[in-house]
């Protein structure tokens, strides 16, 4: 009998310690793409903007980059043509560049012989056309940016929406249905939260290239103006 009332008390610890360490392997064991899995329907949507908007910030990068690419030469070997009287070789340098700079500085020279006034409107206008192929499908980050949080907190709403229309059948309030229903359906607000903050970012990151070209579009044609103002041209 001793034996049994001392060996009693001690078996009740082991077992609450197994239970504790079995809850504890099951949270262990909720990994990242369960929770997504959790959110719903909505995650579909999520998921399609979010790969559309990385597919769009990828080709738009890539892009701007090969046009970013530093111009110096061109400019140089296309004054040197313009000062040594080869028109006919600047305008086959400007078109073999194909670069943005090289079809403004193409369609000026295309244009000389005429008042600068006209060369000038023509440079800006194919310099609005490149600016605007450059900047093309960039504002569809910012769409992506705005809608994705909104997305998400629709499918938290929905999911709250679900929990107490359950309650309310039930007719009972039980605090593990509501916490665990509510937990899982908050993913999609943090799942849009962070679509919605990353385009906004790539969004930005594209802008700041683009704006980076404009300035030296701007300034490479700006030379080029003074470049055939000069005298004896």
């Amino acid at each position: 009998m001793l034996l049994l009332q001392i060996d009693t008390p001690s078996a009740i610890p082991v077992d609450t310690a197994k239970a504790a360490t079995e809850a504890v392997q099951q949270v262990q064991d909720l990994r990242f793409i369960d929770l997504l899995f959790k959110g719903g329907w909505v995650m579909l949507p999520l998921a399609l903007i979010a790969f559309l908007g990385l597919v769009i910030f990828i080709e738009r990068y890539i892009t701007i980059r090969k046009a970013s690419k530093d111009e110096t030469n061109l400019i140089f070997q296309v004054r040197q043509s313009i000062l040594s009287g080869k028109l006919d070789s600047a305008i086959a340098l400007c078109r073999n560049s194909n670069t943005p700079l090289g079809r403004m500085l193409q369609k000026g020279l295309l244009r000389i012989g005429r008042p600068i006034k006209d060369i000038e409107a023509a440079i800006e206008n194919v310099g609005k056309l490149e600016v605007s192929k450059l900047e093309k499908n960039i504002n569809i980050l910012g769409i992506i940016a705005g809608i994705a949080p909104m997305l998400g907190f629709v499918g938290t709403i929905i999911g709250v929406i679900t929990i107490f229309h359950d309650v309310s059948m039930k007719g009972i309030i039980e605090i593990g249905t509501v916490s665990g229903g509510l937990y899982t359906k908050m993913i999609t607000s943090a799942t849009g939260l962070i679509i919605g903050i990353t385009a906004y970012v790539l969004y930005h990151i594209l802008n700041m290239m683009v704006e980076k070209i404009i300035l030296k579009m701007e300034t490479d044609a700006i030379e080029f103006i003074d470049l055939l103002e000069e005298p004896g041209k």
